[in-house]
């Protein structure tokens, strides 16, 4: 003889039939189980019976045969038994550590090339540094735009693995390196044609010496970005599968070769400024063929197929799109306005714009191990996404935020004790030197506070394919805020370079206020990219 579980048992939980039981929490039954509850035990009893993913249960029909109920019934007063019933998480704390560790450490070393390369440019001279730092900075903002495509194709891909789709998770792969690569050769024209544009326009009053400099800087690293593209299309394919050490190892192998490539270059055949510029094209071209090759393995869970011919989807391009060009236009945004502050940083002199540049470069490294958690926070938000879980995606966005916190304090703290030995390296002048301490005490001190909240947020937003709130906030902030508060604090009163960064701060705050109040009220769950 079987009974079914009452319907009145039904009503309590708020469901209205079997069916409808898409969410039990495993914990109401159990507290309900101890008070003594009948139905509650024979709930859990059958539960244990039916197969359980993550924090909810799917659950077709309970029922118990009456016989037998009471002899099933395990120990609910026990934890061991509340241990087994606890939910079984998509990542174990040793696959987030598999996962963000590789791509810190591969972001610590793409940034250590850029501080080697800048210590370097020094010894060329003080405009060397300012027109690598000018170049970089509208780089930068087409660099931007790739990693903005990769990460729309590691969301679409994260969510159809988290959906166990996996053809359609490959389609977005070959989609999205296909077109990254397309999409740069015809930046790529547009650097070469505009390059009276950028030194006019956007560098603004530079000296001659700095402007040969950019020029020449300029014309050789814009042929790398089509292999930039494809490193980058790459390396989130790789990380999306849970193989972050891969793109580790890969820019490993071609940072090392960068920096002896630019030392020779620079001590040994006095090559200025086109020693910097060569072995940067010459790393990320290399880079690109090792990614792309192996990604031609068809045994890989998301592999790239073995033919020249490019089948476009436009499908599937609009799902990458629609994460890649609110995210790509939030960056691009992001770095107009930085250009724009540029200019008005050009404005106080070499040494400022050196002190900007270097202050810069060291500032990142605060930044490094959360800029990288954030990277793989986008795989994991994927894939709980991809799987109907926000509960999971919840869990895991409060516990990477704490873990950013402590990263911060830690990369701070580093950063600020080799603070004057790293500028002993550069050789500024001291009022350059000057500039670069202040802006990097106070950039530790703000990113430590209110970073996380302004940057790791937007990261589970869009990953859960609400991308468009996080782009209409930073564009607005970053006119409103840093564009104007920079004009504002630097001219105005009399802050001069240093007001650009206090402007950048208050940005950070509005952004942090936004930002988590849109997590807290959760409308960022109620969105589909698949």
């Amino acid at each position: 003889m079987r009974v079914n579980l009452p319907s009145k048992l039904l009503e309590n939980f708020a469901f209205t039939n079997l069916d409808a039981i898409g969410a039990i929490n495993f914990k109401i039954y159990i507290k309900f189980a101890r008070l003594g509850n009948d139905f509650a035990k024979i709930a859990l009893t059958q539960i244990l019976n039916f197969r359980y993913t993550c924090a909810k249960i799917s659950v077709a029909q309970v029922n118990l045969p009456v016989a037998k109920k009471e002899s099933a019934l395990p120990n609910l007063a026990s934890n061991e038994f509340a241990r087994k019933l606890e939910p079984q998480r998509f990542f174990a704390n040793a696959d987030l550590v598999k996962l963000f560790l590789p791509i810190a450490i591969e972001q610590f070393l793409e940034y250590s090339v850029g501080l080697a390369s800048s210590i370097m440019a020094a010894n060329v001279g003080e405009s060397a540094v300012s027109a690598v730092s000018l170049v970089e900075f509208v780089m930068a903002l087409f660099i931007s735009v790739f990693a903005a495509i990769a990460t729309g194709g590691a969301v679409i891909a994260g969510q159809y693995l988290g959906s166990r789709q996996a053809g359609n998770a490959r389609n977005a792969v070959n989609q999205l390196l296909w077109f990254s690569v397309i999409l740069s050769l015809a930046v790529v024209a547009l650097i070469l044609a505009g390059k009276n544009f950028i030194f006019g326009a956007v560098f603004g009053d530079i000296t001659q010496e700095v402007r040969r400099d950019a020029d020449a800087y300029l014309t050789i690293v814009a042929f790398s970005l089509p292999f930039l593209a494809a490193y980058s299309a790459g390396a989130a394919i790789f990380c999306t599968m849970g193989n972050a050490k891969l793109p580790m190892y890969i820019m490993l192998a071609m940072n090392v070769l960068n920096v002896a490539l630019t030392a020779v270059a620079i001590y040994t055949f006095k090559m200025g400024i086109t020693g910097i510029a060569v072995p940067t094209l010459a790393a990320r071209v290399l880079a690109a063929a090792i990614v792309v090759y192996l990604l031609l393995d068809v045994k890989l869970k998301l592999h790239i197929r073995k033919t020249l011919k490019y089948d476009f989807d436009l499908a599937m391009i609009k799902r990458i799109l629609s994460i890649g060009v609110p995210y790509g236009f939030e960056n691009g945004m992001f770095f107009l306005g930085r250009i724009v502050v540029l200019s008005l940083v050009t404005m106080f002199g070499t040494a400022a714009i050196a002190a900007n540049a270097v202050g810069g470069t060291i500032a990142m490294f605060q930044v490094l191990p959360e800029m990288a958690i954030g990277m793989g926070l986008t795989v994991v938000i994927s894939h709980c996404v991809g799987a109907g879980d926000f509960e999971q995606a919840k869990f895991y966005a409060k516990k990477v935020m704490i873990t950013v916190y402590v990263a911060q304090l830690v990369s701070t703290a580093f950063v600020l004790l080799l603070l004057e030995p790293i500028l002993r390296l550069y050789s500024l002048s001291p009022e350059a030197a000057a500039m670069t301490a202040q802006i990097v005490w106070w950039h530790g001190v703000m990113m430590v506070l209110i970073w996380p909240l302004a940057y790791t947020l937007p990261v589970v937003f869009r990953a859960a394919a609400d991308a468009k709130y996080p782009m209409w906030v930073s564009i607005a902030c970053m006119f409103v805020c840093r564009v104007a508060l920079a004009y504002f604090f630097s001219l105005t009163l009399g802050l001069g370079m240093l007001g650009t960064w206090y402007a950048m701060f208050v940005d950070w705050v509005v952004k942090a206020v936004l930002f988590t109040r849109r997590y807290f009220n959760g409308k960022w769950t109620k969105f589909k990219a698949i």
